[in-house]
């Protein structure tokens, strides 16, 4: 059979795959990486409200009991499109959707709550940052911190892309030189290790042949 009509495997998708990640480096970067491998066949990482509690709590947020619900996972996933369509733009020097910075913008508010300094009988606490989130407040601390991404230069200028070509997550590269060309070594990297490992092997059996 000719090898260009022969079907091409789909990749396996396990359960390291699906998990969620919180190493992007910033709150609105980590939403982005909820949907991975958007270069190839798209895995959801974001798809039940269990993972949105799951999520939540990996970032440091507590959202109130009432608002984990279907209609703030689309919501979340509708942002979610719009960061990245915003870093994506940066990253690849053009300008974004125009839809995506009126969604964005619009979801910058209500203002998530403060922290305030309360004086006490023994020193000072820190009160009212930790209270639990609506739903569009969750939604305005995502697109706040884009936003202090975006306008920090340093930040900005860290802006990477996975070079693997089946992840293509979006990162902040804050290592010496900007050099680091994965998401995590301990996975993109390790997988392109060993795919040149395979494929040198490969090269040297058909040498030998």
């Amino acid at each position: 059979m000719n090898s260009s009509t022969e079907p091409v495997p789909r990749p396996r998708v396990t359960a390291r795959l699906r998990a969620l990640r919180f190493d992007a480096g910033s709150l609105a970067l980590n939403l982005v990486a909820t949907l991975g491998r958007r270069s190839s066949t798209p895995v959801e990482r974001l798809g039940t409200l269990d993972r949105l509690r799951e999520w939540c709590d990996g970032v440091g947020l507590r959202l109130h009991d009432e608002a984990v619900t279907d209609e703030l996972l689309t919501e979340l996933w509708t942002l979610r499109e719009a960061a990245y369509d915003v870093v994506a733009a940066v990253v690849e020097s053009r300008p974004p959707s125009a839809a995506s910075v009126v969604l964005l913008n619009d979801r910058a508010s209500p203002a998530p709550p403060r922290s305030l300094l309360r004086a006490t009988g023994t020193g000072v606490t820190v009160d009212g940052g930790d209270r639990p989130l609506s739903g569009r407040e969750l939604q305005s601390a995502v697109v706040r911190d884009l936003i202090a991404v975006l306008g920090d230069p340093e930040r900005r200028g860290a802006l990477r892309r996975c070079d693997a070509s089946l992840c293509t997550m979006v990162y902040l590269d804050h290592t010496p030189g900007r050099r680091r060309r994965w998401c995590s070594m301990r996975l993109c990297g390790n997988n392109a290790k060993a795919a040149k490992h395979r494929l040198r092997q490969a090269s040297a059996a058909s040498a030998g042949s």
